[in-house]
């Protein structure tokens, strides 16, 4: 590995711990939210590359697809773009070029416009669409964020789908997960697991990418936690920390001027 490539690996890690230290000590920064940047709903061109490593960041559901909910009301997708928005802000600050496939709360099936009536039909071209934003912002690394639920209460903890087209997937996958179990989720001894063909977006994209389930709704106890701001905070400096990880250790930074 040459000189260059290491001292841009250097970058990405010390800006990275300088801002979790940051992120965690000053509650104040979850103001950033109301400025994190909106993202244009015509994909970035791979020509429009700053350099760094492409993250791109999926918040599950939106619009009128709210996903789970809890038994006192929390929705899924209120849930999913926050720590979304959480995790850019964490990797943008370390160096990082990242990108939403939603900023707000919509289904993006209509992103392309495609169709003059997409009835019966948004579900489909919002997946497709979050593909196909991934594919043509050139992204590096895919993560998209969600939530469980279980028809039995007992069952919590975070759990990470890997895609099966990239080996580098499963190591994503279990940097993740490692990562919350040994920070925030001591208790938690679920394994990674490969995704099926039935997680589309995972199955449809050739680069690492997995899908972050990061905890259940139908658990009480967990429910009131990823409603906390504070948890979420600790969530997204842990999923961030596993992704910058991965990433520095992957020869494919230096293909980046």
């Amino acid at each position: 590995m040459n000189e260059i490539v290491i001292r841009r690996k250097t970058t990405y890690v010390t800006k990275f711990l300088a801002v979790a230290l940051l992120f965690s000590v000053s509650a104040g920064l979850i103001g950033l939210l109301s400025g994190s940047r909106d993202i244009s709903y015509v994909p970035a061109a791979a020509s429009d590359r700053t350099g760094a490593p492409v993250v791109v960041i999926d918040p599950g559901h939106g619009g009128e697809d709210g996903g789970a909910s809890s038994a006192e009301g929390i929705s899924e997708k209120d849930i999913n773009l926050t720590i979304s928005k959480l995790c850019e802000i964490v990797l943008a600050a370390g160096g990082l070029d990242v990108r939403l496939t939603r900023a707000d709360d919509r289904l993006i099936y209509d992103m392309y416009g495609d169709l003059d009536d997409y009835a019966g039909k948004k579900k489909t071209y919002d997946l497709r669409n979050r593909v196909r934003f991934a594919k043509e912002a050139d992204a590096d690394v895919f993560f998209s964020v969600h939530l469980n639920k279980f028809t039995q209460p007992q069952y919590s903890g975070l759990q990470v789908y890997y895609s099966p087209n990239d080996p580098r997937s499963a190591d994503y996958a279990r940097s993740v997960k490692e990562t919350v179990r040994d920070n925030l989720q001591p208790e938690n001894e679920r394994e990674i697991k490969r995704a099926s063909s039935s997680i589309f977006i995972l199955s449809s994209l050739d680069i690492p990418a997995i899908l972050v389930e990061c905890g259940f709704l139908s658990n009480p106890e967990e429910a009131e936690r990823l409603a906390d701001p504070s948890y979420e905070r600790s969530l997204a400096i842990c999923i961030g920390a596993a992704i910058q990880n991965c990433l520095a250790s992957n020869d494919e930074i230096s293909r980046r001027p």
